[in-house]
């Protein structure tokens, strides 16, 4: 197993889908990082010698991967709700952030229903 940014990449995996693991690299990022390091995209992560897996870590050095991008996007969040706009609001309530409709469908967000019993006239 290749650990890369401190994730175990699976063994079985194309290089080009394994890669995806690791959070803040999409398939087009992961293709950019294959074609410049010269690596094959069919290459399983098996076959990677120890050289491949040295230069996509060098080439790994240029963006923002796992904790530095996790931190980021932490910190976005709370500067929206500590400066109090709506997007921050939602984000501190716990209801949906870009405009879905939550009368039916946000029960992830909003959690289980609550049950309303013992109504009596």
């Amino acid at each position: 197993m290749a650990r890369i940014s401190g994730v175990d990449l699976p063994n079985n995996e194309r290089v080009e889908i394994g890669l995806t693991r690791i959070f803040g690299i999409g398939r087009t990022s992961s293709r950019e990082i294959l074609t410049t390091t010269g690596i094959s995209l069919d290459k399983r992560v098996k076959d990677l010698k120890d050289d491949d897996i040295l230069k996509i870590r060098n080439q790994l050095d240029d963006y923002k991967v796992e904790g530095d991008l996790r931190r980021e996007v932490a910190g976005n969040i709370k500067r929206l709700m500590d400066i109090g706009c709506y997007r921050g609001l939602r984000h501190r309530v716990g209801l949906t952030v870009r405009g879905q409709k939550t009368k039916t469908n946000a029960r992830t967000r909003k959690g289980p229903k609550k049950l309303v019993t013992g109504k009596r006239k």
